[in-house]
Protein backbone atom coordinates (compact mmCIF):
# COMPACT_ATOMS: atom_id res chain seq x y z
CA UNK A 1 0.00 0.00 0.00
CA UNK A 2 1.39 3.40 -0.99
CA UNK A 3 1.14 6.31 1.47
CA UNK A 4 -0.85 9.41 0.57
CA UNK A 5 1.12 12.35 -0.86
CA UNK A 6 2.28 14.85 1.72
CA UNK A 7 2.49 18.62 1.17
CA UNK A 8 5.68 20.59 1.82
CA UNK A 9 6.24 21.71 5.40
CA UNK A 10 6.63 25.41 6.13
CA UNK A 11 7.47 26.67 9.62
CA UNK A 12 7.20 23.14 10.94
CA UNK A 13 7.69 21.60 14.37
CA UNK A 14 10.38 18.93 14.78
CA UNK A 15 9.88 16.51 17.68
CA UNK A 16 13.28 15.24 18.81
CA UNK A 17 12.83 12.10 20.93
CA UNK A 18 15.82 11.49 23.21
CA UNK A 19 15.88 8.16 25.13
CA UNK A 20 18.31 8.43 28.03
CA UNK A 21 19.73 5.78 30.34
CA UNK A 22 23.07 5.82 32.21
CA UNK A 23 24.71 8.55 30.14
CA UNK A 24 26.15 10.70 32.95
CA UNK A 25 29.43 11.21 31.07
CA UNK A 26 27.82 12.70 27.96
CA UNK A 27 24.22 13.70 28.67
CA UNK A 28 24.82 17.32 29.72
CA UNK A 29 27.00 18.04 26.69
CA UNK A 30 24.50 16.32 24.41
CA UNK A 31 21.43 18.07 25.81
CA UNK A 32 23.06 21.49 25.78
CA UNK A 33 23.88 20.99 22.11
CA UNK A 34 20.39 19.73 21.25
CA UNK A 35 18.69 22.61 23.06
CA UNK A 36 20.96 25.13 21.33
CA UNK A 37 20.30 23.63 17.90
CA UNK A 38 18.53 25.87 15.41
CA UNK A 39 17.20 24.68 12.05
CA UNK A 40 15.84 27.35 9.68
CA UNK A 41 12.12 26.87 9.13
CA UNK A 42 11.69 24.58 12.14
CA UNK A 43 10.77 24.89 15.80
CA UNK A 44 12.19 22.11 17.97
CA UNK A 45 10.21 20.18 20.56
CA UNK A 46 12.64 18.16 22.70
CA UNK A 47 11.16 15.09 24.37
CA UNK A 48 13.49 13.65 27.01
CA UNK A 49 12.66 10.15 28.18
CA UNK A 50 14.79 9.21 31.19
CA UNK A 51 14.59 5.55 32.23
CA UNK A 52 15.57 5.72 35.92
CA UNK A 53 19.34 5.61 35.48
CA UNK A 54 21.53 4.49 38.36
CA UNK A 55 24.61 6.63 37.60
CA UNK A 56 23.31 10.13 38.36
CA UNK A 57 21.91 10.78 34.88
CA UNK A 58 18.35 11.35 36.13
CA UNK A 59 19.34 14.31 38.31
CA UNK A 60 21.14 15.93 35.38
CA UNK A 61 18.17 15.44 33.07
CA UNK A 62 15.72 16.80 35.64
CA UNK A 63 17.64 20.08 35.66
CA UNK A 64 16.30 20.69 32.14
CA UNK A 65 12.64 20.21 33.10
CA UNK A 66 11.81 23.91 33.08
CA UNK A 67 13.34 24.62 29.67
CA UNK A 68 10.61 25.92 27.32
CA UNK A 69 11.59 23.49 24.56
CA UNK A 70 11.56 20.41 26.81
CA UNK A 71 8.94 17.78 27.54
CA UNK A 72 10.27 15.49 30.28
CA UNK A 73 9.11 11.91 30.74
CA UNK A 74 10.47 10.04 33.79
CA UNK A 75 10.09 6.28 33.56
CA UNK A 76 9.89 4.31 36.79
CA UNK A 77 12.38 1.71 35.58
CA UNK A 78 14.54 0.83 32.62
CA UNK A 79 12.65 -1.29 30.08
CA UNK A 80 14.91 -0.66 27.08
CA UNK A 81 15.54 1.98 24.45
CA UNK A 82 12.57 0.90 22.38
CA UNK A 83 10.19 1.36 25.28
CA UNK A 84 11.57 4.86 25.91
CA UNK A 85 11.25 5.85 22.24
CA UNK A 86 7.68 4.57 22.13
CA UNK A 87 6.87 6.76 25.14
CA UNK A 88 8.41 9.70 23.31
CA UNK A 89 6.30 9.03 20.22
CA UNK A 90 3.13 9.26 22.28
CA UNK A 91 4.17 12.71 23.54
CA UNK A 92 5.30 14.04 20.14
CA UNK A 93 3.16 16.74 18.52
CA UNK A 94 5.54 17.85 15.75
CA UNK A 95 5.14 17.56 12.00
CA UNK A 96 8.28 15.40 11.89
CA UNK A 97 9.86 13.04 14.43
CA UNK A 98 13.61 12.47 14.79
CA UNK A 99 15.25 9.99 17.17
CA UNK A 100 18.38 11.28 18.92
CA UNK A 101 20.63 9.52 21.45
CA UNK A 102 22.51 11.31 24.22
CA UNK A 103 25.89 9.65 23.61
CA UNK A 104 27.58 12.06 21.13
CA UNK A 105 27.99 9.46 18.35
CA UNK A 106 25.91 11.47 15.87
CA UNK A 107 26.44 15.02 14.60
CA UNK A 108 23.59 17.50 15.13
CA UNK A 109 24.75 19.44 12.08
CA UNK A 110 23.15 16.70 9.99
CA UNK A 111 19.62 17.73 11.03
CA UNK A 112 19.44 20.24 8.18
CA UNK A 113 20.21 17.79 5.38
CA UNK A 114 17.99 15.09 6.85
CA UNK A 115 15.01 17.43 7.08
CA UNK A 116 15.35 18.94 3.61
CA UNK A 117 13.49 16.17 1.68
CA UNK A 118 10.72 16.21 4.27
CA UNK A 119 10.38 19.99 4.13
CA UNK A 120 10.06 19.84 0.35
CA UNK A 121 7.41 17.11 0.48
CA UNK A 122 9.60 14.74 -1.55
CA UNK A 123 9.85 12.07 1.14
CA UNK A 124 7.97 10.90 4.19
CA UNK A 125 10.84 8.85 5.68
CA UNK A 126 14.61 9.48 5.73
CA UNK A 127 17.53 7.48 7.13
CA UNK A 128 20.89 9.00 8.06
CA UNK A 129 23.44 6.54 6.67
CA UNK A 130 26.56 6.11 8.80
CA UNK A 131 28.48 5.10 5.68
CA UNK A 132 28.71 8.78 4.79
CA UNK A 133 32.48 8.81 5.12
CA UNK A 134 32.94 5.76 2.89
CA UNK A 135 34.20 2.29 3.66
CA UNK A 136 32.37 -0.78 4.89
CA UNK A 137 33.16 -0.43 8.60
CA UNK A 138 30.80 1.77 10.58
CA UNK A 139 32.35 0.96 13.93
CA UNK A 140 36.02 1.53 14.56
CA UNK A 141 36.91 0.72 18.18
CA UNK A 142 40.60 1.41 18.74
CA UNK A 143 40.36 -0.29 22.15
CA UNK A 144 38.20 -3.25 21.02
CA UNK A 145 39.06 -4.10 17.38
CA UNK A 146 37.74 -7.67 17.52
CA UNK A 147 34.33 -6.56 18.75
CA UNK A 148 34.27 -3.88 16.06
CA UNK A 149 35.02 -6.44 13.34
CA UNK A 150 32.25 -8.73 14.59
CA UNK A 151 29.69 -5.92 14.70
CA UNK A 152 30.65 -4.58 11.29
CA UNK A 153 30.42 -8.03 9.72
CA UNK A 154 27.08 -8.70 11.42
CA UNK A 155 25.78 -5.35 10.19
CA UNK A 156 26.13 -6.42 6.56
CA UNK A 157 24.60 -9.82 7.23
CA UNK A 158 21.55 -8.32 8.91
CA UNK A 159 21.32 -5.62 6.24
CA UNK A 160 21.16 -8.32 3.57
CA UNK A 161 18.30 -9.99 5.44
CA UNK A 162 16.36 -6.73 5.64
CA UNK A 163 16.91 -5.90 1.97
CA UNK A 164 16.06 -9.37 0.73
CA UNK A 165 12.94 -9.73 2.85
CA UNK A 166 11.52 -6.25 2.19
CA UNK A 167 12.64 -5.80 -1.41
CA UNK A 168 14.65 -2.64 -0.70
CA UNK A 169 18.29 -1.64 -1.13
CA UNK A 170 19.59 0.03 2.03
CA UNK A 171 23.13 0.35 3.36
CA UNK A 172 22.33 1.32 6.94
CA UNK A 173 18.78 0.35 7.94
CA UNK A 174 19.75 0.27 11.63
CA UNK A 175 20.91 3.87 12.00
CA UNK A 176 19.51 5.80 14.94
CA UNK A 177 18.71 8.76 12.67
CA UNK A 178 15.29 7.69 11.52
CA UNK A 179 13.39 10.85 10.55
CA UNK A 180 9.79 10.74 9.37
CA UNK A 181 6.53 12.63 9.22
CA UNK A 182 4.40 11.99 12.28
CA UNK A 183 1.53 10.90 10.03
CA UNK A 184 3.60 7.83 9.14
CA UNK A 185 2.76 6.38 12.56
CA UNK A 186 -1.01 6.58 12.05
CA UNK A 187 -2.62 3.17 12.39
CA UNK A 188 0.57 1.52 13.65
CA UNK A 189 1.16 -0.01 17.07
CA UNK A 190 4.54 -1.04 18.47
CA UNK A 191 5.59 -3.57 21.07
CA UNK A 192 9.39 -3.98 21.11
CA UNK A 193 11.31 -2.61 24.08
CA UNK A 194 14.98 -3.06 23.28
CA UNK A 195 17.02 -2.45 20.13
CA UNK A 196 14.65 -4.73 18.23
CA UNK A 197 12.38 -1.68 18.12
CA UNK A 198 14.64 -0.33 15.33
CA UNK A 199 13.67 -3.36 13.26
CA UNK A 200 10.00 -3.14 14.13
CA UNK A 201 9.79 0.56 13.24
CA UNK A 202 11.67 0.17 9.96
CA UNK A 203 9.73 -2.89 8.82
CA UNK A 204 6.32 -1.43 9.64
CA UNK A 205 7.01 1.93 8.00
CA UNK A 206 8.30 0.27 4.82
CA UNK A 207 5.41 -2.19 4.70
CA UNK A 208 3.02 0.74 5.07
CA UNK A 209 4.57 2.22 1.93
CA UNK A 210 7.07 4.69 3.38
CA UNK A 211 10.25 3.51 1.66
CA UNK A 212 13.12 5.65 2.96
CA UNK A 213 15.93 7.40 1.19
CA UNK A 214 19.39 7.36 2.77
CA UNK A 215 21.42 10.50 3.30
CA UNK A 216 25.09 10.25 4.33
CA UNK A 217 25.84 11.60 7.82
CA UNK A 218 28.83 11.94 10.13
CA UNK A 219 29.29 9.27 12.80
CA UNK A 220 31.82 8.63 15.55
CA UNK A 221 31.26 5.23 17.14
CA UNK A 222 31.93 4.46 20.76
CA UNK A 223 33.05 1.07 22.05
CA UNK A 224 31.58 -1.11 24.77
CA UNK A 225 34.20 0.24 27.16
CA UNK A 226 32.92 3.72 26.37
CA UNK A 227 29.31 2.81 27.11
CA UNK A 228 27.78 1.04 24.08
CA UNK A 229 24.76 -0.90 25.37
CA UNK A 230 23.97 -3.45 22.66
CA UNK A 231 24.40 -7.05 23.79
CA UNK A 232 26.37 -9.04 21.19
CA UNK A 233 24.63 -12.25 22.27
CA UNK A 234 21.13 -11.31 23.40
CA UNK A 235 20.10 -8.65 20.92
CA UNK A 236 20.77 -10.45 17.60
CA UNK A 237 18.25 -13.12 18.62
CA UNK A 238 15.58 -10.47 19.19
CA UNK A 239 16.41 -8.83 15.83
CA UNK A 240 15.86 -12.06 13.93
CA UNK A 241 12.63 -12.70 15.80
CA UNK A 242 11.45 -9.17 14.98
CA UNK A 243 12.17 -9.72 11.28
CA UNK A 244 10.32 -13.05 11.24
CA UNK A 245 7.36 -11.63 13.13
CA UNK A 246 6.82 -8.16 11.68
CA UNK A 247 7.64 -9.00 8.07
CA UNK A 248 4.44 -11.03 7.81
CA UNK A 249 2.26 -9.84 10.69
CA UNK A 250 -0.82 -7.86 9.65
CA UNK A 251 -0.31 -4.13 10.23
Amino acid sequence: MSPPPFPPIRDGVLSVVVPIYNEAATVRTALDAILAKAVPGWRLEIILVESNSNDGTRAIVQSYASHPRVKLILEDRARGKGHAVRAGFKAATGDVILIQDADLEYDLNDYDILLAPLSAGRQSFVLGSRHGQGGWAIRQFSDQPVQALILNSAHWGFTFLINASLGVWLRDPFTMYKVFRRECLEGLTFECNRFDFDWELLIKLIRKGHEPIEIPISYKSRSFKEGKKISMFRDPVTWLWALAKFRFQRI
